[in-house]
């Protein structure tokens, strides 16, 4: 089973969102690096709340939707090494 199957359909829209956004936190050099995780969790957890509903589940999907994100990034960097 993939971290995929485990992510509602409505919270997959959320991977590049994040994705992007951070893309755009690591180009602004005043946020270090270490940090841009958590701020992606922060962003990924109010994202699924804002399409799911306020529940432990959306909060779930939330944490779930960031590691997709934060993991499927840190794959292409290792390929591309």
């Amino acid at each position: 089973m993939s971290i995929i199957e485990l992510i509602a359909e409505q919270g997959l829209l959320l991977i590049p969102v994040l994705n992007i956004l951070g893309e755009m936190i690591k180009g602004s050099e005043r946020i270090p690096d270490k940090y841009i995780p958590l701020i992606l969790l922060a962003f990924g957890v109010a994202g699924a709340v804002g399409v799911l509903g306020l529940s432990a589940n959306s909060i779930i999907q939330g944490v779930l939707i960031t590691g997709a994100a934060v993991y499927g990034n840190q794959l292409v960097k290792q390929f591309q090494k």
